[in-house]
């Protein structure tokens, strides 16, 4: 399969930047930056981009900074993405010394000054500035000898292209959604450069996916982790297209699920998909690991142990089972801090798992983005419900309670979200919206009902829309719809006296609370 490397020290943008070539139809693969020549060197190898950051390198030593130049006798076109463009424009012996006074990002216009095919389409916007966000790092403005000037800023080089080498450097960010032009800057690269044939589509992913399925389980009985969400469906559905009957579902009511959403589930795989189901009622077992915790790091961890040993416990009333099924998709592992990133929140099916699971895991979704997972499930011909439902984290409503989860916060909390989410359905808006849903706080206040004081919770909605979960906005709703969700929640639930409404992006905010 022809392939795109992209070379990560660490960044997060090296997944927006995977993105945006498979979203040209093309494969990528995302390997650490220091990967052997030997591994990066495959059948299929069409070109390589790679990204430093400057706060990954800066703390690297010298023989870690500076890549080896045996990467461009590869014979493969390789594009440097912004800090990484540094290693042309100063030299093949960068190193971490040679990088000093970073000062960020910089919205400016960049003009194109030649016609080039990474431009291709973009001549009419010769000598016109074209909006995208720079590094604003020390740029020398020098350039190789025996290159060609693509790009400046200020009248300082920021893009190049080798005479003599295929290599391509811009300091622009075309991963960035802000960036104008920059999927097509990309495409340019994947296509008039790399020659990719773009031949990367979710039936190809299907039909490999279930041969390295059938080649891991062999003959072998697996279980698979349901929660009804998109991600373990698309992920039970693969497996089962895989290895059929030897695939049994485990739904592990938590007693955490939204508002009569465990009945959907068992009815929806049990009936119209008639796969093996067990159903698990464990709501006592998992509130009883709740009491007294408040950190939700350690919620996490305590619910994916959790998880875990209820498959255990059920696993051996089927006899002998070796694989577990698991929904992980990339951006988990990502902000797990499994991919060299720092740890923003613990996944409960990524460093929320125990040391000494005993099952082999199955991840068919792991090199996945949410989107992608959307196509996915088209492809499959999921139903609708399962297609746009909104994500929903594996932990369920425990992280979105402040504090301490008790059996009362829950029927708060269930009761409001299912207001929340009925209302959004009624304006039209859930298709709309990436993620909706509702927190309860632990922070309580005065009110007013009936001529008596009361003290009770805040709830807190938030609505969010994105592509990848990996960055998201706020959704600006009519206040007509939130007055009337306000009022709701106000006049029906009790425990409640006021509700607030999120307007962080994330960054810096995340999309969870918790």
């Amino acid at each position: 399969m022809e392939t795109i490397i992209i070379l990560d020290s660490g960044t997060r943008y090296s997944q927006m930047i995977a993105r945006r070539v498979r979203e040209c139809r093309v494969y990528s693969e995302i390997l650490p930056l220091h990967t052997s020549i030997d591994k990066i060197r495959r059948q299929g190898l069409k070109g390589i981009i790679f990204v430093k950051e400057p706060s990954e390198v800066n703390g690297l030593d010298n023989s870690k900074a500076c890549l080896n130049d045996a990467i461009y006798d590869l014979n493969v076109p390789i594009l440097e993405i912004h800090y990484g463009s540094l290693s042309m424009v100063n030299g093949a012996e960068n190193n971490a010394d040679s990088i000093k006074n970073i000062s960020g990002y910089d919205k400016a216009d960049v003009r194109i000054l030649d016609s080039h095919k990474l431009f291709k389409a973009l001549e009419d916007l010769d000598r016109n500035a074209v909006a995208g966000w720079i590094d604003t790092q020390n740029t020398s403005g020098q350039v190789p000898p025996e290159s060609i000037i693509l790009t400046t800023k200020d009248n300082i080089p920021i893009g190049s292209v080798s005479k003599e080498r295929k290599i391509y450097t811009v300091q622009l960010h075309p991963e960035f959604f802000c960036t104008e032009y920059g999927k097509k800057i990309i495409d340019n690269f994947v296509t008039e450069i790399c020659k990719c044939n773009k031949d990367w589509t979710m039936e190809h992913f299907i039909h490999t996916t279930v041969e390295a399925i059938r080649n891991q389980v062999g003959s072998k009985q697996i279980v698979c982790g349901l929660s009804g969400g998109i991600d373990s469906s698309v992920a039970a559905i693969l497996v089962h297209r895989a290895v059929g009957s030897q695939l049994t579902c485990i739904y592990v009511d938590h007693g955490f699920m939204r508002k009569q959403e465990s009945k959907q589930v068992i009815n929806t795989f049990s009936r119209e998909f008639k796969m093996n189901l067990v159903s698990v009622n464990a709501e006592k077992r998992f509130l009883a690991k709740m009491v007294g915790v408040t950190d939700p790091e350690q919620k996490r961890k305590i619910i994916g142990t959790e998880f875990i040993r209820v498959f255990e416990d059920e696993a051996r009333k089927l006899g002998e089972v070796d694989f577990l099924v698991q929904g992980t998709l990339y951006s988990d592992v990502v902000e797990s801090g499994v991919a060299q990133t720092n740890v923003i929140k613990t996944h409960h099916n990524v460093g929320g798992l125990p040391d000494d699971v005993q099952f082999e895991l199955v991840e068919p979704l792991r090199a996945l983005f949410k989107d992608e997972v959307r196509l996915l499930a088209n492809a499959l011909g999921l139903p609708t419900e399962i297609v746009w439902r909104h994500p929903f984290p594996g932990p369920g409503l425990a992280i979105r309670i402040i504090g301490e989860v008790t059996k009362e916060k829950l029927r708060i909390l269930q009761e409001v979200d299912a207001i929340y989410l009925e209302e959004i359905r009624r304006a039209n808006l859930y298709r709309d919206i990436w993620q909706a849903f509702a927190v309860l706080t632990n922070t309580r206040t005065v009110g007013v009902t009936d001529n008596k004081r009361t003290y009770e919770y805040v709830v807190a909605l938030r609505a969010i829309v994105s592509e990848d979960g990996m960055t998201a906005d706020w959704v600006r709703i009519p206040y007509p719809v939130l007055e009337r969700i306000s009022s709701r929640i106000l006049q029906e639930v009790k425990g409640v006296n006021r509700v607030t409404y999120d307007i962080s992006s994330k960054p810096p905010a995340t999309i969870e609370w918790e």
